[in-house]
């Protein structure tokens, strides 16, 4: 844009921002009443218009407004001209929300009385709105439509539609058979389990020969090696194989006493506490003539037992259950097969039909795009001409604004030039009051008080005399803490002491009642039996080999 142009654009945006709220309580009542049906994106271009009425119409002269008026949308102007200059409007709720946001004596002076004085011009400009809309109306009724007449060409004879020839004809491609690899496992399962057993045979490997070549790191101490050595000939080893003599001398190292953290020592030493307190109360209630709750824990483990079996023989039930159906998923779609293959036969048979007919529309099809091509070749020329007079049209609207445009330049910079000279000047009376020079120095007196008034205000002095009391009983506070701290740690390691004692009692003890569990269980494991086979899953089991029969046989048909 020119400077002219830029500056008008610049105060126009200007203006807008600033009185955002008045022109927004205009244009929010046209939209509810009269612009309904206008679209919101067009909200920006009618607050332009109801800025540039209200506040620089005055400036810029009816000529000049009115151009800027009849450039837009004639329809939409003249509605909201209409709207925004009608004098009961202007007198009643728009004079009283305006009032709102300024004063209302300066409301009547500067905004509704200078409207009302302009409002007989403005509603001449809305009558030549409305006239251009009434004579564009019906313009339109009276132009007469331009009718193609047909040129007097020979009339072709009618070819006859050549027949497709059988090699041409699409033909579907044959159905891929189903892979045998559907009805297989795959390979990478296999090949998985044989890298598991050959990682597992590595890994025991690999550990055989940690346990016999040890590094120096995990060598044992000599006071450990000393109570092995003590140990080893009170037990009596037999000559077995490496792993099995490893195994052995494992479980006699593990009984060797463990130092302990106090934290683990404190929580064992609970946990013992709390076993104990549950068995006092068990023989108290036996005492009192309570039955013994183990005859009942084994009924109830024993339940348990048949509960987990019949929920396994079920799994096991849901699993050939699965297998049956996928047997009979098979045999329905070879089924589905042989049914599609007669459908794709028909189908064949059909979109040859439709193929025929198809080629005979596309050459209806194109006579007619050919008719219509040269109707709009014909519509082009006319449009032509149109756009070369709106150019010229427009050529001339653009110097005038020009020249307008340059005597308002003129007038801005001689307000700039006035508003310059004024900032001088105060800059210069700024610098004179900067340049008296003022006191610096200030005398500071330590037993003296800041003198702002408050009930805790005190001297630098008396500061410092309480900061060194509070030093001391500081100092006195942390001895007595120290002291604290030492009984507590004598405390703590008596208790500790005890704890250790009654823990290496309660591990003998659980110690000699879990080998004698191990030992009732090896019985019982001896002499139980394995259990029979649930029937359902054995019927399952033939019902999947019969169907499996059925599918062989009715894939080697097919």
């Amino acid at each position: 844009l020119k400077m002219t142009e830029e500056k008008f654009v610049l105060d126009t945006l200007a203006g807008c921002t600033e009185y955002k709220s008045l022109l927004d309580v205009v244009v929010n009542a046209f939209y509810a009443e009269d612009g309904r049906y206008c679209l919101i994106p067009e909200r920006n271009l009618y607050i332009v218009i109801c800025y540039l009425a209200t506040f620089q119409l005055e400036e810029l002269g009816l000529q000049h407004f009115s151009r800027i008026v009849k450039s837009l949308d004639t329809a939409k102007m003249q509605k909201f001209l209409r709207f925004f200059f009608n004098k009961l409007h202007l007198n009643t709720w728009i004079k009283d929300e305006w009032s709102h946001f300024y004063d209302s004596l300066y409301v009547k002076e500067n905004l509704i009385d200078p409207l009302l004085r302009w409002q007989p011009k403005v509603q001449q400009l809305i009558e030549q709105l409305a006239n251009k809309l009434n004579n564009c109306a019906t313009t339109v009724k009276t132009s007469k439509v331009t009718q193609p007449k047909e040129f007097n060409l020979t009339v072709p004879k009618p070819r006859a539609i050549p027949l497709p020839l059988p090699t041409h004809l699409p033909v579907l491609e044959k159905r891929r058979p189903v892979p045998p690899s559907t009805y297989k496992p795959p390979k990478e399962i296999k090949q998985l389990e044989e890298i598991k057993d050959k990682n597992f045979q590595k890994a025991s490997d690999l550990l055989l020969k940690a346990n016999t070549d040890r590094f120096r790191c995990a060598t044992m101490k000599p006071e450990k090696r000393e109570v092995c050595y003590k140990i080893l000939p009170y037990l009596k080893i037999p000559q077995y194989e490496d792993e099995k003599r490893l195994e052995y001398l494992k479980i006699s190292i593990d009984n060797i006493p463990i130092k302990l953290n106090t934290a683990a020592i404190l929580r064992e030493g609970a946990l013992y506490q709390r076993k104990m307190e549950d068995e006092l109360k068990r023989i108290e209630n036996l005492e009192q003539g309570f039955g013994d709750p183990s005859e009942f824990l084994e009924w109830q483990k024993q339940m348990r037992g048949k509960d987990l079996e019949e929920q396994l023989a079920e799994i096991e039930c849901r699993r050939l259950q699965g297998k049956l159906s996928h047997e009979e998923a098979v045999l329905a779609r070879q089924n589905v097969i042989q049914e599609n293959k007669k459908k794709a036969d028909l189908l064949r048979e059909e979109k040859a039909e439709l193929m025929h007919q198809q080629a005979e529309k596309r050459l209806q099809e194109q006579k007619e795009m050919k008719e219509l091509a040269e109707q709009v070749m014909e519509g082009h020329k006319n449009v032509k001409q149109v756009k070369t007079k709106l150019q010229e049209y427009k050529q001339q609207i653009a110097q005038q604004v020009s020249e307008e445009s340059g005597e308002l330049l003129q007038q801005a910079l001689k307000e700039e030039e006035e508003k310059a000279k004024k900032r001088y000047e105060l800059i210069q009376q700024i610098r004179a009051l900067e340049s008296i020079p003022g006191i610096r120095h200030k005398f500071v007196d330590l037993t003296e008080t800041g003198g702002h008034g408050l009930f805790c205000e005190m001297s630098i002095v008396e500061l410092r005399e309480r900061l060194a009391l509070l030093k001391e009983a500081q100092k006195a506070a942390e001895e007595e803490k120290r002291d604290q701290i030492i009984h507590e740690k004598q405390a703590k390691e008596q208790l500790i002491l005890e704890k250790l004692d009654q823990i290496s009692q309660f591990r003998a003890e659980l110690g000699r009642a879990a080998a004698l569990k191990q030992e009732e269980k090896k019985r019982k494991s001896q002499s139980g039996e394995r259990p029979m086979k649930d029937e359902r899953i054995l019927n399952l089991q033939r019902k999947i080999v019969e169907k499996k029969m059925e599918r062989k046989k009715q894939a080697g048909l097919l």
